[in-house]
């Protein structure tokens, strides 16, 4: 482990023991996967089957996924554009464009909107009007999405670094540099001045002091990741290219239990929702599986008309994935069934956001839809 283990170990079990379970705020969805942690869990309500409210088409795909803050869906797309648009409505407040093509995830933290483009150049934007507070510049793509700790913004890109930024006026605290690009976004744990878990195509998992960019440990997991590390209880789980699931052992440095589909072998591209005694995603097997975190064990596999990049939600007991098929799906915790089904007719790459009683989602043909449930009928008199 080198000559930060002795240290390490403390601090990563100090902060594993602290970082309990938590879900989104019930009116917010403001960063990938929902929370510092990105366990793609969610608050609210939506009804049994959901019913299109608005949709609002692009010039071209969205890839990433919304941002959902103060009632304001905030969506990047292919075609460079990042719009600010009304929850209730889908009318746009207003849009930034960038001129490239964008495939991170907004984050909204404190009235400033954070995201990468494909030419390396980091922003970030006024939530209230769109305008530029600053930018930065990374020497390759930025397909990760960002996250935030204290008076800092974290995320990766495809020139192999991991940047630790002031939000304040984007300069530059620390990068560290990794073996290959970072698609992954960061986990946070907030606990004791902050770690990030980040895994990256490299085929390691790190634990990074945030403040300092110290590396406390690293974790060969042997295989490349794409897929963002999903963090509760003391355990990172995400998967492979390497056609594997795997829960890490924070607090050990070690792989938990690794998961493969025993007759399927196809790369896990999308991210992991965690729920009470559950685990969800996508893979490019075609399937949606859940499995018992503690152990890894099967708990159920649902087959999809084609793979699964979109990464699930978890609301309730049900989950929440859409599929290269065009298909949005809400499937039962319990038995892994689908009890409703909308089918886009474009692929969907994107996942998720659930926040304000709504699900927002777009595609690859560039139509993001809002779903929820319809007010009643005013009666007449």
């Amino acid at each position: 482990m080198g000559r930060f283990a002795s240290t390490a170990i403390g601090s990563v079990a100090l902060l594993v023991v602290l970082a309990g379970g938590s879900a989104a705020p019930a009116g917010d969805w403001s960063m990938f996967r929902g929370d510092p942690r990105l366990t793609g869990r969610a608050s609210g309500r939506l009804p049994d089957r959901p019913e299109v409210l608005w949709t609002f088409e692009a010039e071209e795909g969205f890839e990433s996924s919304a941002a959902i803050r103060d009632g304001v869906v905030y969506a990047a797309s292919l075609d460079g554009r990042l719009r600010a648009l009304r929850l209730d409505t889908g009318d746009v407040l207003w849009t930034h464009e960038t001129g490239t093509e964008i495939k991170s995830s907004p984050a909204v933290h404190e009235g400033v909107v954070y995201f990468g483009d494909e030419d390396g150049v980091f922003h970030a934007v006024s939530a209230t009007d769109g305008k530029t507070r600053w930018t930065f510049g990374a020497d390759g793509a930025i397909n990760a999405s960002a996250n935030l700790h204290g008076d800092v913004v974290l995320f990766g890109s495809q020139d192999n670094f991991l940047y630790c930024l002031a939000r304040k006026d984007g300069a530059l605290r620390w990068k560290l540099e990794t073996g290959s690009y970072v698609y992954a976004t960061p986990a946070v744990l907030e606990k004791e001045g902050g770690a990030a878990i980040l895994a990256g195509c490299d085929g390691y998992l790190r634990v990074v002091r945030i403040a300092d960019g110290t590396e406390l440990e690293s974790v060969d997991i042997g295989g490349y990741v794409g897929a963002s590390p999903a963090v509760d209880g003391g355990h990172a789980y995400l998967g492979t290219f390497e056609n594997e699931f795997l829960a890490i052992d924070l607090e050990k440095g070690e792989v938990l239990w690794r998961y493969q589909n025993p007759e399927r072998q196809f790369p896990f591209y999308s991210s992991a929702a965690l729920g009470d005694d559950i685990v969800v995603f996508g893979g490019r097997d075609k399937m949606v599986h859940a499995l018992d975190p503690k152990t890894g064990e099967t708990l159920w596999t649902y087959p999809t008309k084609a793979r699964v990049d979109s990464s699930p939600v978890i609301l309730g007991g049900r989950a929440f994935v859409g599929t290269m098929a065009g298909e949005i799906l809400a499937l039962d915790l319990a038995s892994g069934r689908p009890v409703w089904t909308f089918d886009t007719g474009s692929p969907v790459l994107a996942s998720p956001a659930i926040a304000g009683d709504r699900l927002v989602i777009g595609t690859v043909d560039g139509v993001l839809y809002c779903f929820g449930g319809r007010a009643p009928a005013a009666a007449s008199r």
